[in-house]
Parts: C-alpha cells; sequence; structure tokens
C-alpha cells in the first residue's frame, strides 16, 4: 500500500497504531472462568439472551467477554484520537493535566479563520468521544472553562472536538448555565472531520486516515509479539463443569454450570453442586 497521507508520516502513524494497542494491556490478556465472573455474571440474562436471539452458548459467552472488554476501550480509543496530533504540524498535545488541561493546542502563526469570529492564532481543544456524553454539569464546567480561557487570550478559539457528533459541523457552542443560555462565536462545536481540515488544510484529511487506518491496524497487530493475542478458556471450563455435574440434557447442564457463577450459595443450587 503506497502512503498518501502528507500531514502525517506512515511511521509516526504506525508507531501511533501500536502504542494504541498497547494501551489496550490487562484487557487483550485471556479470560478464564474465575475473570470473566469477577464482578458476578447475571446467569439469567445470559439464558435469556441466549435463547431469545438464538444464539449459542459459545456466542453468548464470547459476546459477554466482548463487553467486559469494551467498557475499558473507550480511553484506548480517546488516546488514539488526541495523541495523534502530536505528530501533525502547528499541533501539541499537552502531558495530562498540565497547560490547563487541554487536550491539544494548534497554532498559526498565518492565522485561522474562525466562522463569525474572525482570525484568530490559536485553538484551545477539549475532545469528546460522543455528542452525547456530557451531563450538564461537564457541559458548564467546559464551558466556563473556555470562556476564561478567551478572557486571559482573546486571540484564541476555544474548541469542544467531537469525534461520533451527529453530523459534520463547526457551528457556536451554545449550553445553559444555571438556567441561562450563553453562547460566544469562539467557542465552538466541531465534528473531528472539520477540525482535521483545519489543522491539515486538507477538506478531506480525517476521511483519508479513517481509509488507511484498517490496514495499519491488521500491519500492527502482525507485527507485535503474538502473546496480545487472548486465548480465552472460559467456554472449556464452563463444559467442564457441566461434564462434572453430570446433568441430562447437555444444554440444561451447561446452563446448571452458568447459574452456579451467580448463584452457587443459593439454597438448592448449593446443594447440587
Amino acid at each position: 500500500m503506497s502512503w498518501n497521507l502528507s500531514f502525517i508520516s506512515e511511521e509516526d502513524f504506525s508507531n501511533h497504531v501500536k502504542e494504541t494497542i498497547r494501551k489496550y494491556g490487562e484487557k487483550l490478556k485471556s479470560f478464564d472462568l474465575k475473570r470473566f465472573n469477577k464482578n458476578l455474571i447475571d446467569p439469567i440474562k445470559l439464558i435469556f439472551d441466549k435463547t431469545v436471539y438464538h444464539s449459542s452458548w459459545e456466542e453468548i459467552v464470547s459476546n459477554e467477554i466482548f463487553r467486559q472488554r469494551d467498557k475499558s476501550n473507550n480511553n484506548d480509543i480517546g488516546y488514539f484520537h488526541q495523541r495523534v496530533f502530536q505528530y501533525i504540524a502547528n499541533c501539541h498535545v499537552p502531558q495530562n493535566g498540565e497547560e490547563g488541561g487541554w487536550d491539544v493546542i494548534y497554532t498559526n502563526e498565518n492565522g485561522i479563520e474562525i466562522p463569525e469570529a474572525g482570525i484568530v492564532h490559536r485553538i484551545y481543544v477539549e475532545m469528546k468521544n460522543k455528542h452525547n456524553t456530557m451531563n450538564s454539569s461537564s457541559s458548564s464546567k467546559t464551558y466556563i472553562k473556555m470562556q476564561n480561557q478567551i478572557l486571559h487570550d482573546d486571540d484564541c478559539a476555544c474548541f469542544l472536538v467531537e469525534i461520533i457528533a451527529q453530523h459534520s459541523q463547526n457551528i457556536k457552542w451554545e449550553t445553559t448555565i444555571d438556567r441561562n443560555r450563553v453562547g460566544h462565536k469562539q467557542i465552538r462545536r466541531v465534528s473531528v472531520d472539520q477540525f482535521y481540515s483545519i489543522v491539515t488544510g486538507q477538506r478531506n484529511a480525517f476521511y483519508e486516515m479513517c481509509m488507511v487506518l484498517p490496514f495499519v491496524i491488521e500491519k500492527a497487530v502482525n507485527e507485535l509479539d503474538n502473546t496480545i493475542m487472548p486465548h480465552d478458556t472460559v467456554m472449556e471450563e464452563l463444559k467442564a463443569m457441566a461434564v462434572a455435574m453430570n446433568i441430562v440434557p447437555k444444554d440444561l447442564s451447561i446452563a446448571m454450570a452458568a447459574y452456579m457463577l451467580g448463584f452457587s450459595t443459593y439454597m438448592g443450587f448449593k446443594d447440587a453442586q
């Protein structure tokens, strides 16, 4: 595959993808039955899901393992979205909690055209994964932080950059603080495609990045040590429990093994062991 991203080198992008994969860390470790049931599985939900969705036990267990891993992965993907900008010209990614706690700071000596607001030379970015992940308290706190930044630096704009926005946009951010509707032309909600376009000068920069990403991830996974690939043993252990209980039919024996994950000390179940 020829490299056609001019705003980031293949080496930098590949290394960043590998580092993101490494961030998965603990979540890539294999699941055994003990880890699977660490926070107590709901066996009745498993059985409802299996039956209603016409799934096998293997599929239901695999889906539950995926769900448990996925709960923690958003922070790792946030790392990918934020820290990729350290490799893009004129962008600076502060260390966590430093320099005002901004996710990205973009500076352009030639000026940055802001709709409705004219030219500024700096953009301070707060990055969110989804448009609906901020509650009213979080929105108020973020907006006040941006107001404060503009009070101290009137040659800047502040962006709430959303990875999963409702649509492509670069609009004045309006929110409610103390029951009052507020808005400022230099405080804006911007979808990530629009932000990429601003910092790279290329309209389709985010699209082009997305087009090469699957190939880069696949190559990175292949190059990394095979030990990052998990071998989950949950289903094997459940089957072994089912065999030991010697219950007929087979499907009920696996259901009983699943019941034991949550109900092993309950009356009746305790006696069945």
